[in-house]
């Protein structure tokens, strides 16, 4: 099964392919701009599925929200593996105590 690490190490093994060959490479040599970009229009995709209670079309948008996140953290130079640290240090305490804890 496929897991958010092995789709993030597949990404950053893409982006060292040619931006002919790589579609992840062609998205990053734009920058981390038209990255968050592109993972802004799939979200928008996504809810748009999502409200109209379409399943197949929320599966694949969701994939497609999941790998631009992934290629957005990439531009970013962020990890997948601190996005997921926390992500357990949140949840280490209940989401109303979480919210309530953030600074304003």
């Amino acid at each position: 099964m496929l897991t958010l690490e092995k789709l993030a190490a597949i990404v950053a093994a893409r982006a060292n392919a040619a931006a002919q060959a790589s579609y992840t490479r062609a998205l990053l040599d734009k920058g981390a701009r038209h990255c968050a970009r592109k993972f802004g229009e799939e979200a928008v995709e996504f809810i748009v599925a999502a409200s109209a209670e379409d399943d197949g079309a929320v599966t694949a948008e969701a994939a497609d929200v999941l790998y631009h996140l992934l290629v957005a953290l990439a531009a970013r130079g962020v990890a997948l593996a601190d996005v997921m640290a926390e992500l357990e240090r949140r949840t280490a305490q209940g989401g109303h105590a979480e919210k309530a804890a953030r600074p304003a």
